[in-house]
């Protein structure tokens, strides 16, 4: 019900052959189950806007900018393309932001796939990530089976588990998938220390400091000063 107040969409895609595992459609096959999901996504998208169009026709005080952005998402919607591929104006964008449009959100594909394609994924990921190159979607491989097991057991252990399967936590599985959703939402990472305490605060890429501080407390960032700041790489190296 809240799905339209998130700010991305993670698809998960099947990508694994399991007769134990039964597909709803008998068979597995990513890119006409990420069709279904597009299609329905998609209708609940005209739903909204048309509905909406059919308000600001009404309303002699509505926005113009309002009723043409409509009109253009509903032109992409009905020739079967997503929302985020429509080319709004500033101020279009505004006027329509409230919708929470599913297709306007940016997406990421999580590739589903076996425990032994984990490090190089297969044939049913690549043709993933040939329908996400369409519109600069991202592809992370994850592994639901691997990452279940994964929360059961400690650092070390985990780290043997992951090398017997010849890839790294970074590359892919949910660190992968934080990781592109940070890039996807153009967000980074700053730190702040003290001396009972380290905490991290996120925010969009090219903050200026005085508004990252504000993240933290608005008081932060009405009296802001000055910051000192350090690169995360000289952190580490200084140890």
């Amino acid at each position: 019900g809240n799905i339209r107040q998130v700010d991305a969409v993670v698809h998960v895609v099947r990508c694994f052959e399991d007769p134990d595992v039964i597909h709803v459609d008998g068979s597995v096959d990513p890119i006409r189950d990420i069709e279904i999901i597009n299609l329905e996504l998609a209708l609940s998208d005209m739903e909204q806007c048309e509905k909406r169009l059919a308000k600001v026709a009404k309303d002699r005080k509505a926005s113009p900018d309002e009723k043409k952005a409509l009109e253009k998402l509903l032109e992409a919607l009905n020739n079967d393309q997503p929302a985020r591929l429509v080319d709004l104006t500033e101020e279009e964008e505004k006027a329509t932001k409230a919708l929470g449009l599913l297709t306007r959100k940016p997406v990421i594909f999580a590739a589903n796939v076996a425990d032994s394609d984990l490090a190089e994924g297969n044939s049913m990921v690549e043709s993933v990530r040939e329908h996400a190159s369409k519109e600069g979607a991202p592809v992370v491989i994850v592994s639901a089976q691997v990452e279940s097991e994964l929360v059961e057991l400690d650092p070390e252990e985990k780290k043997e588990f992951l090398d017997a399967l010849g890839v790294e936590e970074e590359s892919c599985g949910l660190r992968a998938l934080v990781r592109a959703a940070y890039e996807r939402l153009d967000l980074q990472t700053y730190f702040t220390s003290g001396e009972t305490e380290t905490r991290a605060w996120t925010i969009m890429r090219g903050t200026k400091a005085p508004q990252a501080a504000g993240v933290i407390h608005s008081d932060f960032e009405r009296g802001f000063i000055r910051a000192e700041t350090m690169a995360y790489d000289e952190l580490v190296e200084a140890g």
